[in-house]
């Protein structure tokens, strides 16, 4: 996500903040900052675009000192520009953080009433006054006692007024260390922004406050009480160490998938059910639908298509999902009263942009499912939800897709609530298990230590199947995609039930057809379609529930994946289809992070 450097120590401050800053521009940005304690007072420095233009404005104010903090922001509250990129100020300290306030709406009119004045449209600023307004002389109290009342994720950098020689941390749910220096030490979102002073580091834990100086690393738990945590030392280089230790961004963002899922999910859930208010949704928007519309490209389609399946199960309401390039040449019909769902990544997708128009044209409602404020979609769109991915290096789409399945999700129990289809308690407890996939999806990575030997053994053809019924069958769509993109093999993914209506045909001896069967409702017509390819030859992978006992005869090789209700199957399945693609990439020498002729944000129709 965004990037983080503290610096206390005897080189200028700038210098050191900036070199990490640009050490750190692999996790995506739209806006840096930085604030740097000069003569004894803080100076603050930001803004929008790139670390350049911060260079080209620290040339005409350049700042002097040896302790501050720096970031580089990707946006979650309020568009990218100057004033909501961090630090930001208050009346004893300059902060900076990663992660997401959940209640910072309700902390932020707290503060409106004891007289504190906001300026930017970011959650982080409600941290800076939070602090500011608890802070008695004490660094270690405030955010403590701060750190009490905000619920969500973080990873705080702070300077205090009264404290020149320091930077304070804190971290939950965000990645914060402690990098230990010869008279100097430092406060990092990622060891790679300063390999070059040192590769000795503390790893945070959840609820750890840390306080650096030049001459020592103080660590605390939420209680304050000291702590030790192990020092660690980096054996990589600055590109090994930006990938986190992975062989590639695209494993290292396949691992990401569970925070990206809390911090998408998590924030649209208030007593127990789906929320949209962070988003000023009309709370009457998703009333009296009679039509819904999703349309996309790729993988956004196919978190789409999942989308279909699940409003249609909880909101009765019928959804059709349109390839956006198909979609304004095909006179839809559209209009006042429909809903119109636009789901992208970037937010700059041509041919989603397109449709987006269109819609709005004929007169419907539309709703932008997005990655990053402040795009085109996100403008132009009447409401928008924000995912909360970060940003994706790897070319093929991972986190994205999941967390745009989650909002699919909490949509479609929001339409179902709405709408009369499902009542209070049913969603609740829908969302309880929707919140707890987070857990099915750390343990599905398990699943490294056994797909890389499956695969090589599995897919050993130029062509091959997926096949899946219902969730399955969009999971199947997504999966195919995924291994075209990334080993360029031939791979068609079918409804299991269509393959005797021709694609059965092309079954030969040793073909490789990979069966999604985690639907409980249709899992033994999925085994007889299995059975059915078997019988002419086929090699056949079944991707399961690890609990269901299946004919072994029907496979010869297995994925099991850990137990959850059909509905969420989903988001471990994706995980397998990410893995099965990764692996079979790797093992064929191909550019897993850079595909050949495809781009990351398509802006071309």
């Amino acid at each position: 996500m965004c990037g983080i450097v503290g610096y206390s120590g005897f080189r200028q401050a700038t210098e050191v903040l900036l070199e990490g800053l640009r050490n750190l521009e692999y996790r995506g940005y739209d806006s840096a900052g930085i604030s740097v304690f000069e003569d004894g007072v803080i100076r603050t420095v930001k803004s929008q675009g790139r670390i350049q233009k911060l260079e080209e404005k620290l040339a005409f104010s350049p700042l002097t000192g040896t302790c501050g903090i720096a970031h580089t922001r990707w946006a979650t509250h309020g568009v990218p520009s100057d004033i909501n990129a961090h630090p930001h100020r208050s009346d004893h300290v300059s902060l900076l953080h990663n992660g997401i306030i959940e209640n910072y709406l309700e902390l932020k009119e707290e503060l409106i009433a004891k007289g504190y004045h906001f300026v930017s449209q970011t959650d982080t600023e409600v941290a800076a006054h939070l602090i500011s307004s608890l802070y008695e002389g004490d660094p270690l109290q405030a955010i403590s006692k701060a750190l009490a009342r905000i619920e969500g994720s973080y990873a705080f950098a702070i300077l205090f007024d009264d404290h020149p020689d320091r930077v304070y941390g804190a971290r939950k749910d965000s990645p914060l260390i402690a990098a230990v220096g010869q008279g100097e030490n430092f406060i990092l979102s990622d060891i790679s922004a300063t390999l070059k002073y040192t590769k000795d580091y503390y790893v945070l834990e959840d609820g750890d406050i840390v306080e650096i100086s030049p001459e020592a690393i103080h660590i605390y738990d939420s209680s304050l009480s000291p702590v030790s945590r192990e020092l660690s030392h980096a054996h990589w280089n600055v590109e090994q160490a930006q990938k986190g230790g992975f062989d590639h961004f695209m494993l290292k963002e396949i691992y990401e998938q569970p925070e990206a899922f809390s911090k998408t999910v998590v924030p649209h859930v208030k007593d127990g059910l789906p929320n949209f208010e962070r988003d000023e949704i009309p709370e009457d928007f998703f009333e009296n639908r009679r039509h819904i519309q999703i349309v996309a490209c790729g993988t956004a389609m196919y978190a789409g298509t999942v989308g279909k399946n699940l409003i249609e199960r909880f909101a009765r309401i019928p959804v059709s999902v349109d390839v956006a390039s198909e979609y304004r040449y095909n006179n839809p019909i559209v209009g006042p009263g429909d809903l119109v769902i636009v789901i992208s990544q970037s937010g700059e997708t041509a041919d989603t942009l397109a449709a987006l128009r269109l819609a709005k044209q004929k007169g419907a409602d539309t709703l932008g499912v997005i990655n990053v404020i402040g795009s085109s979609i996100a403008r132009e769109a009447d409401h928008v939800i924000y995912t909360h991915a970060g940003p994706e290096i790897a070319v093929a789409s991972t986190k994205a897709f999941t967390v745009q399945m989650a909002v699919m999700f909490l949509l479609a129990l929001e339409l179902g609530l709405k709408n009369g289809m499902i009542q209070p308690d049913e969603c609740r407890s829908l969302t309880d298990q929707l919140l707890d996939c987070r857990n099915t999806m750390e343990q599905a990575l398990e699943l490294t230590k056994t797909v890389p030997d499956i695969v090589e053994k599995a897919i050993d053809c130029p062509s091959l199947f997926y096949i899946g019924r219902g969730l399955d069958h969009a999971l199947a769509l997504e999966g195919s995609l995924k291994l075209k993109e990334l080993s360029y093999l031939h791979s068609e993914a079918y409804a299991a039930g269509e393959l005797k209506h021709g694609p059965i045909s092309l079954i030969t001896d040793g073909m490789p057809v990979i069966a999604l069967a985690t639907q409980q409702v249709v899992l033994p017509k999925t085994v007889s379609n299995m059975k059915e390819v078997k019988a002419r030859g086929a090699k056949t992978l079944l991707i399961c529930r690890e609990s269901e006992t299946v004919d072994a005869d029907a496979y010869d090789f297995r994925i099991d994946l850990p137990e959850a209700a059909d509905e969420f199957m989903p988001f471990t399945a994706a995980i397998a289809m990410q893995l099965i693609a990764y692996y079979k990439a790797v093992q064929s020498g191909c550019d897993v992070d850079k595909p050949r002729n495809l781009a990351k944000s398509v802006t071309v129709e």
